[in-house]
């Protein structure tokens, strides 16, 4: 039932901001269309946060970044034009395309102080709608599909699972389930899709008879699946059918290195606009080769 384990890797973002980053990963660089996937926290930021932990503009090509908290705040501002405040079991569905700038600011954790806690993930597009235009969707209560069964309570963040569909346009087949389980609770992994991960944020599973901590992330075969929570867990789920090699340099994503060249020499040379309600600084393009 288990293809391979993936566990976390402690990255920095700058100042003193890490994540536990689980895709893309050497023998795995991604399960379905999910290209990215990092783990957020869980973090205590005291009150006047220093304003370097922010995450400043930067640009995305060629997937969508879906950002999903459990606790804490985060205020997303684009070059669409929409602010938003990203707050927990809410989903902020941003498909980049052709081209999007954004930012991810602690402005309640700056005044308040807060908990942070979360996942980021990007999902790549299809071949075909990798130029399509951007666009942003905010979905929160009832866009959510949620249940409540022998100890497991689900949210469907995008996309179909269990006869469920959530609101979020996702453009290609995918799921992404977060649940909390109680000790001793079971849960099905969602099918029939091609590839399949179950990613452990807190407490511990049970997978083929093998005990899973938090930060790891099982990567399953096709057969049908089942978990169980060894203990109270947070779990993730998710998938999908594959949409092609991609190759990742930064934010950008693309079927295509040359894609990759062009939105590198674009930002450099500022010709992606900046967020509408944040323009007055951004995040260079880092050194290095373009396209891996």
């Amino acid at each position: 039932m288990i293809e391979l384990v993936i566990e976390q890797r402690r990255v920095s973002l700058g100042s003193s901001f890490e994540v536990g980053r689980v895709l893309p990963f050497a023998k795995r660089r991604m399960v379905g269309p999910f290209i990215f996937f990092d783990h957020i926290g869980p973090l205590d930021l005291a009150p006047g946060l220093d304003r370097r932990a922010d995450v400043r503009a930067h640009p995305h090509i060629g997937l969508a970044t879906v950002t999903y908290l459990f606790s804490g705040q985060i205020m997303h501002r684009d070059s669409l034009g929409c602010t938003q405040p990203i707050r927990p079991q809410e989903v902020n569905w941003m498909t980049a395309g052709r081209g999007i700038t954004h930012s991810e600011r602690f402005e309640h954790a700056r005044v308040h102080g807060d908990h942070l806690h979360g996942i980021q993930a990007w999902v790549a597009l299809p071949t075909e709608l990798e130029e399509t235009a951007p666009s942003f969707s905010h979905h929160s209560g009832s866009s959510l599909p949620q249940w409540d069964d022998a100890g497991v309570a689900g949210h469907l963040i995008a996309g179909s699972a269990h006869g469920l569909t959530a609101a979020a346009e996702t453009l290609s087949p995918l799921f992404y389930l977060h649940l909390e389980m109680t000790a001793g609770s079971t849960a099905e992994v969602p099918a029939p899709y091609s590839e399949r991960a179950v990613y452990v944020a807190s407490g511990r599973v049970e997978v083929d008879g093998r005990h899973f901590e938090a930060g790891k992330m099982i990567v399953l075969r096709q057969q049908a699946s089942r978990i169980r929570a060894a203990a109270a867990s947070t779990v993730m789920m998710l998938g999908g059918e594959p949409v092609g090699q991609r190759y990742l340099h930064w934010n950008f994503v693309s079927s295509t290195q040359e894609r990759l060249v062009r939105a590198a020499e674009d930002w450099k040379a500022g010709r992606m606009r900046l967020p509408v309600a944040d323009d007055q600084e951004f995040i260079p393009l880092p050194d290095g080769p373009v396209g891996h």
